[in-house]
């Protein structure tokens, strides 16, 4: 999508901390991480929300959350981690593009 800056950044359009790349899923750092480790997990198709997800979403959903342990692990999360999806204005989301934050690092994290 031309005007998703998610997609600009999958396109190298827009420079970004990447951690991890394959032919589905993009991770890069936070700009402005909320932990010591803050990670965006973000699929290479382009959906807008969680509440766009349907049917044909099932395996990549799947494959972006079976990575995620992985990535948080590498990251440097060996005691645990949170995992945000928000979903829609009123779910905080800011990008409308589907991603999956993965936080940790530095103790236990407040719940708000």
């Amino acid at each position: 999508m031309s005007d998703c800056i998610f997609c600009k950044i999958i396109d190298g359009d827009i420079p970004s901390d990447k951690v991890y790349e394959d032919d589905k899923i993009f991770v890069f750092k936070d700009i402005a991480p909320k932990a010591p480790v803050h990670l965006l997990v973000i699929p290479k198709q382009h959906v807008p929300s969680l509440a766009d997800v349907n049917q044909d979403h099932q395996e990549l959903l799947g494959y972006m959350m079976t990575k995620v342990p992985q990535l948080a692990h590498e990251a440097g999360c060996e005691k645990g981690f949170r995992t945000i999806i928000n979903t829609g204005d009123e779910g905080g989301q800011e990008v409308y593009h589907i991603h999956i934050h993965i936080l940790g690092g530095g103790g236990r994290l407040p719940f708000a």
